[in-house]
């Protein structure tokens, strides 16, 4: 009963649950155009997620997954459907989630190894791999359990919260659930007794100890987080593959037109946010309020954006690496450190970036 007046107080005034506000990009997230700037590595056709052990650098692109060998990405494996995730599990090594409904080890002592469930719950949505604690294992995330991982915006705006993130033991395969009912769980990694986990549609990272015991590390954020990993020098890097806007929060606390919105148009067209934009005159939002006479205006809301943050140890944000509306760099879902390097993937663009890790910390000295 309490918690139905709370929900009508929220709606009536427009607070809560039912706010359209927004934190600005401010501070650490302060908006820059690095990402946009960035050299490309490679453009990859349907790249999905980056892997690495600091000396070799993995892609996954559609059914295939390559290894970078010098200037060139060379195929090293390929699977009869598309590859959702990836990950450095040890030296030659990794693991492959494969159309987000198995998760199978590629080379190393447990190749060939596979998982299709956990916790007797077969798969559907498996969208990032982290190794744990103690390399003996893997984390993983599952964003729905109810769509599809290609489906991940009609689980936005059905308002899904079916996610889960659970961990694998090699030797035993064993799974154990960290945590269920999320609002898309999207990015795991290790941080020292904890799990940090990337809960979108809620825009926050939460950390998991022992006992399914939660923390919030970071909330309200103007983005929508994703995959994580570690950085050398200590801390994160954390990825956002969208960006919030306030046309998009009033839409989702809108059932009625939102349900109808998604019987009666196609999901391109929906009011929702995308990993790139700008292609089709039949997008929404692209009014005069949004151009005039070809240019966009600066405080135009982004339909699709790239965003990277560096966080320290404690989950605090230090910097941020953009690529702002009107550029191309967008839909960033992974992020990973090999050798001297940053590499980016911008899915929305399919390039993968190389920044120099020096460069990034002369331009943030600390």
């Amino acid at each position: 009963m309490i918690r139905a007046l709370q929900h009508f107080s929220d709606r009536l005034f427009g607070r809560g649950d039912a706010a359209t506000t927004i934190p600005p990009f401010d501070g650490p997230l302060r908006p820059n155009q690095l990402l946009e700037a960035a050299p490309v590595a490679l453009s990859l056709e349907g790249a999905e997620d980056l892997a690495s052990d600091g000396k070799e650098l993995y892609a996954a692109a559609g059914s295939r997954v390559f290894r970078l060998l010098g200037n060139e990405f060379l195929e090293i494996a390929r699977f009869d459907a598309p590859i959702t995730a990836l990950c450095s599990v040890a030296e030659k090594s990794l693991a492959v989630a494969i159309a987000g409904r198995e998760i199978r080890i590629l080379g190393g002592i447990h190749d060939g190894k596979s998982w299709r469930e956990a916790g007797g719950r077969p798969f559907m949505s498996v969208n990032a791999i982290a190794r744990d604690a103690d390399g003996g294992g893997v984390l993983v995330t599952e964003g729905s359990r109810t769509h599809r991982y290609e489906d991940w915006c009609h689980d936005l705006m059905a308002r899904g919260a079916s996610g889960r993130a659970f961990s694998i033991d090699f030797k035993t395969g064993d799974t154990r659930a960290i945590t269920d009912g999320l609002s898309y769980a999207f990015g795991v990694c290790a941080a020292d007794s904890a799990i940090w986990v990337s809960e979108s549609w809620s825009h926050r990272l939460v950390a998991y100890k022992a006992a399914r015991e939660s923390a919030p590390i970071l909330e309200n954020l103007p983005v929508y987080p994703s995959r994580l990993s570690p950085a050398a020098g200590g801390g994160f890097w954390l990825t956002a593959f969208l960006a919030r806007t306030q046309l998009v929060e009033f839409v989702l606390r809108e059932p009625r037109y939102r349900e109808r919105m998604m019987r009666e148009i196609a999901p391109q067209f929906w009011i929702a946010p995308r990993l790139s934009s700008g292609h089709s005159y039949l997008e929404p939002m692209q009014g005069a309020h949004i151009k005039t006479m070809g240019i966009l205006k600066p405080w135009a809301p982004p339909r699709s954006y790239g965003l990277v943050i560096r966080l320290t140890e404690e989950g605090l944000p230090i910097y941020s690496l953009h690529s702002r509306a009107g550029g191309s760099r967008h839909g960033v879902t992974s992020v990973v450190e090999c050798g001297e390097f940053l590499y980016v993937l911008a899915k929305g663009d399919s390039k993968i970036l190389a920044l120099s890790l020096a460069s990034i910390e002369q331009e943030f000295p600390r």
